[in-house]
């Protein structure tokens, strides 16, 4: 668990793939929130790359990682944490790899720190505002447009949705730009 990589914008953007959670079990264990699809996608990573409070990123390598309680649960082990205490210095902290260690995404996929700073227009080309951050819930994720203090929740799904230009920095949804 050695090295740090500062977060500025001279170094490679971090792509954020989940958060490491409460400790799990007497060895030390760690519950993680994982971003991927599927699930336990995030360790096919074998050093993740953990926030600090500092901003910047520690490296940690995972020993050993699974889906536990019927696939609800991703857990890991983390070399140099071996009990609950250790294991709780790294609680709600994100877990991220560098966008040049993560695979191309297939046609018509995006990654979500892709899409930020896009503008967002409707079908119609009203504009909507630019894309600041995303939600997670349990049916879908939302994208957060703002246009100055106002702000919409887009649920990122297709059927709103429709075209993403990350060369233009622009992406179209079918919505409603008075809701």
């Amino acid at each position: 668990m050695s090295g740090a990589a500062a977060m500025s914008d001279a170094a490679e953007r971090m792509i954020v793939l989940g958060r490491l959670g409460a400790a799990w079990g007497v060895k030390g264990w760690i519950k993680v929130e994982s971003y991927t699809d599927p699930r336990e996608g995030l360790l096919d990573y074998p050093v993740w790359n953990v926030a600090r409070s500092d901003s910047s990123w520690e490296q940690v390598r995972v020993r050993e990682g699974r889906v536990h309680g019927g696939g609800r649960t991703l857990v890991v082990a983390v070399e140099g944490v071996g009990n609950p205490e250790d294991a709780r210095r790294y609680a709600n902290r994100e877990i991220a790899m560098p966008r040049s260690a993560m695979p191309v995404p297939a046609a018509g996929e995006y990654y979500w720190e892709d899409l930020l700073g896009c503008r967002a227009a409707t079908l119609e080309g009203v504009e909507l505002g630019e894309v600041v951050h995303f939600l997670e819930f349990p049916a879908n994720p939302v994208m957060v447009i703002k246009d100055g203090g106002r702000e919409r929740w887009v649920p990122l799904v297709p059927l709103h949705l429709k075209r993403v230009d990350l060369d233009a920095r622009r992406v179209v949804v079918d919505w409603d730009p008075e809701i």
